[in-house]
């Protein structure tokens, strides 16, 4: 049976109303079933850097020992801000060395502490799934090049368009055939695959309670259909669906349903 952890973490992310995060989290877990969702309680505080890089360093070490104490197989995360899933892939049962990482997600997320304008760390999560970036976050063993798949990336800054390009990329017009992201994986070798979505993957038309928005975005509907035609070819190790930060609990409302039908797609 899938479980759900809900991850309200704020600290990765650089938007200036960052702890709308929570209430994102929050307002899907009001739609999850309870007996499968654990809520984790993540440092309120914003932390301290540690001499590092990397903003709020303190709080997101904190967040990931929380995220391995309570990790299980079949797992989906529900962020919270998308560098979640870093720690996640962290604590996956049965390790990475198998295992294809779908990247669903406007922005590339491919900057280290030394390049990244903000010192976010979701600007740096797929950076870090790669196994580069500050040392006491990145995936170690690190997820192969070859086994990464990005999907709908589309606001790139210069620093991140040398790391993309090594990478299959599937745009999100690639998503009009339905199988094209099952191939892509399929053809990477892995025996799992984490799907992680951040939801500015979507069109700003469809879903309103982003931090950053970027137009010409895919629509749920695309994105599900997507999904359920991987699972049909590569079993699901967990999935991530994170970035979801509303404006006021109307919003949420609003959103809802575009999120729903993504979570159905992945659990």
């Amino acid at each position: 049976m899938v479980r759900f952890l809900v991850v309200p973490q704020w600290q990765g992310s650089p938007a200036p109303r960052a702890m709308l995060l929570v209430d994102g989290a929050s307002a899907i877990a009001g739609d999850l079933p309870r007996a499968a969702t654990t809520m984790l309680d993540v440092p309120v505080e914003a932390g301290e850097s540690l001499g590092t890089g990397v903003r709020r360093l303190s709080a997101l070490l904190r967040t990931r020992e929380l995220v391995d104490e309570a990790m299980t197989a079949d797992t989906v995360i529900i962020g919270g801000d998308c560098s979640v899933t870093v720690a996640a892939l962290a604590a996956l049962p049965g390790g990475t060395d198998d295992l294809a990482v779908v990247w669903c997600d406007a922005h590339a997320d491919l900057h280290t502490p030394e390049c990244s304008p903000s010192g976010a760390f979701s600007g740096m999560a797929l950076r870090a799934v790669l196994g580069e970036g500050e040392t006491q976050l990145v995936l170690d063993p690190a997820v192969r090049r070859d086994r990464v798949v990005t999907v709908g990336m589309r606001n790139l800054d210069d620093a991140e368009v040398v790391p993309l390009a090594g990478l299959r990329q599937l745009s999100v017009s690639d998503l009009d055939d339905v199988d094209a992201l099952a191939d892509a994986v399929a053809a990477t070798g892995a025996q799992r695959v984490w799907v992680h979505i951040d939801v500015d993957v979507l069109d700003p038309a469809e879903i309103a309670g982003v931090s950053s928005p970027a137009p010409f975005g895919l629509a749920p509907a695309a994105l599900s259909a997507a999904i359920r035609a991987l699972r049909s070819r590569v079993p699901l190790a967990g999935a991530t669906i994170a970035g979801f930060a509303p404006r006021s609990p109307a919003d949420a409302v609003e959103d809802l349903g575009a999120l729903l039908r993504l979570v159905g797609a992945v659990a």
